[in-house]
């Protein structure tokens, strides 16, 4: 299974080890787990902004109040 080192300052490592003891976890595990997390959170914030880019035309015609001033063409003076 492929692997990678990390460097960490000794305060960095520090709150490291404090955060997997908190989850009851090994340092290798939460790393890990912590790094796959994100690329999950990116993969879905990036399908999600799509996702609103692809139908924005529909959520201002459903939600005429929630568009915002810069979006209704009116300046900051319309907030």
């Amino acid at each position: 299974m492929p692997a990678v080192n990390i460097e960490f300052t000794e305060e960095e490592l520090a709150g490291v080890r404090e955060a997997a003891a908190a989850e009851g976890k090994s340092v290798k595990a939460y790393v890990h787990d912590v790094s796959v997390l994100e690329q999950k959170r990116r993969f879905f914030v990036e399908g999600v902004a799509k996702f609103f880019n692809e139908h924005k035309v529909e959520f201002d015609a459903a939600f005429p109040d929630e568009v915002p001033p810069w979006d209704r063409g009116q300046g900051d003076e319309a907030a």
